[in-house]
């Protein structure tokens, strides 16, 4: 070998070294990509950095030895730009965890991304069924509700009120589609019967004419399957003509934040009944955690920035735990360590890489009942993880050994 060639050797070697080197003593890097901007800001945005870093903060802000340093990004809405992120910050700044993605569409488009690189993502803040069905992926955790558990719990509850007939108003992409269709097979396999449907662009501008139309189906329940600002002034709109206040048809909401009751005010839709994996008010574990939440962001945490904290918490003590780095041993101590926080209550990972934990039924309360800021709900049950999810042997993941 000449000297040039064993010069060029040693230089691709030190470099090789060099960076394993960097892999193994650098910052691990957890990445957040939000909605800072658009319709579903109020339930992720700012609010979801802040709670991945106090999940940082409660485990001392080191894992491993090895500082841990958090990214965000805004993916505004749109999957070509979220995939992009992620591809970016897999590949190229050694992002070992992704967080939030608000929306299913957008979430899908990471978990793609996750599956190909080998690579974790926590997803803490997308409903879709498809995540534990099947689109499931070894890489993609969902941490918090899907739309199967939001369906059965507040359908359920509504036909045991005696409502038969359902009219749904939904957004017109997966998530949507997967609620209209879990609120259908909930409906319809407790004998009462879908009226119709009707499917909003997302960041539609007026509901008048799906109100309309849900108002002269006759329906004895209008269900509405949106979320974020679209769920709110669909809301808005409701009211306006009457609706929530009907004597003949009664309004329900599959996705309810507590960022959109704010917005809406008590008045408005006191007495309704939402589903919520977390509400600050709950007991003391959460109002302390909320009050640390609320000293930065000036607002409560929803239960999807509960759901970030504790997928970011549990992430990284199963490294801590599997004395690893590596994305298969975190995920499989996630498996088989007991998780258990403010948010998560008797949580069980399960083979589909969906969370299972209490889910909460809860009523707005009226403006008489209310005595303090954010003080919004009360609890009127508490439903355990195994008849809140769908059985697993249901499942369609291909993850699940039948």
């Amino acid at each position: 070998m000449s000297k040039r060639l064993l010069a060029t050797a040693c230089a691709i070697l030190l470099c090789s070294s060099a960076v394993a080197q960097e892999k193994s003593t650098g910052p691990i890097k957890i990445g957040v990509i939000a909605d800072m901007s658009g319709i579903y800001q109020g339930n992720s945005g700012k609010g979801a950095t802040v709670a991945v870093q106090l999940a940082v903060e409660d485990v001392g802000g080191k894992v491993l030895g090895r500082p841990i340093e958090v990214m965000t990004a805004d993916h505004q809405d749109k999957p070509d730009v979220a995939s992009g992120i992620a591809r970016r910050w897999y590949d190229q700044e050694g992002v070992s965890a992704i967080v939030d993605v608000v929306s299913s569409g957008t979430s899908l488009a990471v978990a793609a991304v996750a599956n190909d690189r080998k690579r974790v993502f926590l997803a803490s803040n997308a409903a879709s069924s498809a995540f534990n069905m099947d689109q499931c992926n070894p890489y993609t955790v969902q941490w918090r509700s899907d739309t199967f558990a939001s369906a059965k719990a507040i359908t359920e509850s509504t036909l045991k009120a005696g409502a038969k007939n359902w009219f749904v108003i939904a957004a017109d992409y997966n998530f949507g589609h997967a609620l209209e269709r879990e609120i259908t097979q909930i409906v319809t396999a407790s004998g009462g019967k879908m009226l119709g449907s009707v499917r909003h662009p997302v960041g539609t501008p007026d509901f008048a004419s799906y109100i309309l139309s849900a108002q002269n189906s006759g329906a004895d329940v209008v269900a509405l399957a949106n979320a974020g600002d679209d769920m709110v002034k669909a809301l808005k709109t409701a009211d306006e003509f009457g609706l929530l206040t009907s004597p003949k048809q009664k309004m329900v909401s599959m996705l309810v934040f507590i960022t959109d009751v704010h917005a809406l005010g008590l008045k408005t839709i006191k007495g309704l009944v939402v589903a919520s994996d977390f509400y600050w008010d709950m007991d003391e574990k959460t109002r302390a955690w909320a009050e640390r939440y609320y000293k930065v962001m000036g607002s409560m945490p929803t239960m999807t920035h509960a759901s970030d904290y504790s997928a970011t918490l549990q992430y990284l003590k199963a490294m801590e735990l599997a004395k690893s780095d590596k994305a298969e041993d975190v995920l499989a101590m996630m498996h088989k360590m007991p998780i258990e926080d403010m948010y998560a209550r008797k949580a069980v990972l399960r083979e589909d890489n969906l969370l299972t934990h209490d889910v909460l039924l809860l009523q707005v309360k009226t403006p008489q009942e209310s005595k303090r800021p954010w003080d919004y709900y009360k609890i009127v049950d508490t439903i355990p993880g195994e008849k809140a999810f769908r059985p697993i042997a249901d499942s369609k993941c291909p993850l699940v050994k039948k």
